[in-house]
């Protein structure tokens, strides 16, 4: 895999007070930003570490280019479908910025010598950046490698033991670059599009949460009805108090202001024993919204929405309260396995189910896009 320094642009924190409100809102006012003068230039090209603190647990990774052409051949694995409304936005964004401001996030299997080098690096020399979030509970920091010779071997061994990448948050972003590589020629040397801005965390460096769903409407049935088709797919029970899943092949629900387990009946899990994965998602699609409740196209029906597993039961429940006849489900959180084993078979998870942290902020390590 081929990784590149790039000349960054980047924030000044002594003229930012909340980077709350500041780097949430980089994407729209970035221009803005750049014109009132909260951005500077490094004077050459560098790659760069990223820890973040948050969550109970501390996420370190580097931030480099990589390739468009990896993911053009194929060795950027993804394990989302692309929607083209989607893809069109990201371009805009691009074209309006002339900027890429939030790196692509890649996970890779670890490198034991790339670890310890960026751990060496954070022990010996001073972070240039600090941000404090308060309503995310995070705190960020980042360090500048300029020196050629850390480049060179990071390159290098990037070069001979990394064979593959996957995409863990930035589908959109990466398949609107590759447009627009192709657009601009992909012969052209001067092609801006060649290099993508990509945070790169081992997947030891990374956390996968649950992605939960809120549906509206029993499709007619009422919740005793409901209930007792359930009951032909799983063994239910009834719980005292609001709770997530503890283990693969188990979700919670939570109907008519009541908590319920519900594992997956073995003769379910038999018929799906040829498969070489087994997703709670995909059999909650197929067994529950297709077969019960007749939603088909899960990316298009209005009566499903999605609440991402960082977020409390108490909001899960909140925001099902907030609609007539709503109701939830609670998935148990896909593995980093099962998720490289998806991914490597090119296969496609269901629309939003995966919640990965860290997420390196749109605005901190900006690349500059001349698109003449």
């Amino acid at each position: 895999m081929q990784i590149q320094p790039f000349q960054a642009v980047y924030p000044d924190m002594g003229l930012i007070s909340s980077a709350d409100h500041f780097f949430s809102s980089v994407k729209e006012r970035f221009n803005d930003y750049v014109e009132s003068g909260f951005y500077q230039t490094f004077p050459k090209e560098a790659v760069f570490i990223c820890r973040i603190k948050g969550r109970g647990r501390t996420y370190t990774g580097l931030i480099a280019c990589v390739d468009i052409k990896e993911y053009l051949q194929g060795r950027m694995k993804r394990h989302e479908k692309t929607l083209a409304a989607s893809e069109q936005e990201q371009i805009q964004g691009l074209m309006n910025r002339g900027a890429q401001v939030k790196p692509v996030m890649l996970t890779y299997r670890k490198v034991e010598e790339v670890e310890s080098l960026v751990q060496h690096y954070i022990e010996n020399n001073d972070h240039f950046i600090e941000a404090i979030f308060d309503t995310l509970g995070e705190v960020h920091h980042f360090w500048k490698i300029k020196e050629e010779a850390l480049i060179a071997r990071l390159q290098k061994l990037f070069a001979e033991e990394v064979q593959g990448t996957y995409i863990s948050d930035g589908h959109h972003r990466t398949s609107s670059s590759a447009l627009m590589f192709k657009r601009m020629g992909e012969d052209n040397p001067d092609n801006p599009f060649r290099w993508l801005p990509c945070s790169l965390f081992p997947t030891s460096e990374i956390e996968i949460y649950d992605y939960n769903r809120i549906i509206e409407g029993l499709n007619g049935f009422s919740a005793a009805s409901f209930m007792a088709k359930l009951s032909q797919l799983f063994e239910i029970e009834v719980l005292e108090y609001a709770q997530k899943p503890v283990k693969k092949h188990e979700l919670t629900l939570y109907l008519e202001g009541e908590w319920y387990r519900l594992s997956w009946r073995p003769e379910i899990l038999g018929a799906y024993k040829n498969e070489e994965v087994i997703l709670d998602v995909d059999l909650l699609n197929d067994k529950i919204l297709v077969e019960l409740l007749d939603i088909v196209d899960v990316r298009t029906d209005l009566r499903v929405k999605y609440v991402q597993g960082v977020k409390t039961l108490n909001v899960l429940k909140d925001k099902t309260l907030k609609g007539e006849g709503r109701f939830a489900f609670c998935l148990y959180p896909i593995s980093v396995a099962d998720f490289l084993m998806v991914s490597d078979a090119e296969g496609v998870l269901p629309p939003k189910s995966t919640w990965v942290e860290p997420k390196v902020r749109s605005g901190f390590l900006v690349r500059n896009v001349e698109m003449g």
